[in-house]
Parts: structure tokens; C-alpha cells; sequence
């Protein structure tokens, strides 16, 4: 068997059964291997039934050969050219977004949406100062 079929070689099959999660194809009489879905074709694979019916011929690329348990897994996907992927255009930016472009800040104007540690704890000591404050007013009377 192992001299039979090697790792990284491509040979001929028949689909002999559909699943959920891959394709049974037969390599010969005696041995078959299973396609899992991820290697069915390029790009996202939800039902198998729409690429492959039993009794399909097809071209598959071995992957790995089990030698204790006899399983061998394949794959259709890598028989095929990647499909190109077409050209990214660039999208065009949006006012106030990225590069700076934007309007200037005041100089006494706060920046919003990010406060510093420092500038909490500013404000908690104001706050602790504040209630400590109000603790020894009561305790006085």
C-alpha cells in the first residue's frame, strides 16, 4: 500500500459516498479515502451535495496515509488553481477620519471620550477630600 500511494501524489477517484463532514472516494478496488469538507474546493463549503454526487470522478491529492489504521486522507482542493483574488480598491476616506485632516482643538478645550489615570485621580482625591470633609463637620457636632 505504501509504495502504492504516496503523500503528495495526485491520483484519479470515484466518489462512493457523501457525509456531512466529507466525501468517501474510492482510489481502487481495495482502498478508498475520505475529503473533508474544508478540502472540498476553495472557498467556504456548505453543503457538500452542491460540488459532488456519487459516482463522480475526480481528482484528489493525497495527504496523509495512515499506515496502522489504513486511513488515508485526500484532498480535491489542492488539485485545483487558487482562484485570484481580485484587486483591493482603496476606499475612499471619510471627513474626520484618519490622517490627521481633521479640525484643530482649543487649547482649553478637554479632550473627550479618554481620561488619564492621572486625571481620575485627581478627581478621587477631590471626591475622598470632599467626603472627608463632610465626616469631620459631623463628628465636630
Amino acid at each position: 500500500m505504501s509504495g502504492k500511494y504516496e503523500v503528495g501524489s495526485i491520483v484519479e477517484g470515484k466518489v462512493t459516498g457523501i457525509k456531512p463532514f466529507g466525501a468517501f472516494v474510492a482510489l481502487d478496488d481495495q482502498k478508498q479515502g475520505l475529503v473533508h469538507i474544508s478540502h472540498i474546493a476553495h472557498g467556504f463549503v456548505k453543503d457538500i451535495n452542491e460540488h459532488l454526487s456519487v459516482g463522480d470522478e475526480v481528482k484528489v491529492k493525497i495527504l496523509s496515509v495512515d499506515e496502522e489504521s489504513g486511513k488515508i486522507s485526500l484532498s480535491i482542493r489542492e488539485t485545483q488553481p487558487k482562484p485570484e483574488r481580485p484587486a483591493r480598491t482603496e476606499r475612499p476616506k471619510r471627513q474626520g477620519q484618519g490622517g490627521g485632516g481633521g479640525a484643530k482643538r482649543h487649547t482649553n478645550e478637554k479632550p473627550q471620550g479618554f481620561n488619564t489615570l492621572e486625571e481620575k485621580l485627581k478627581g478621587w482625591l477631590k471626591q475622598s477630600n470632599e467626603i472627608q470633609a463632610d465626616l469631620n463637620k459631623r463628628a465636630k457636632k
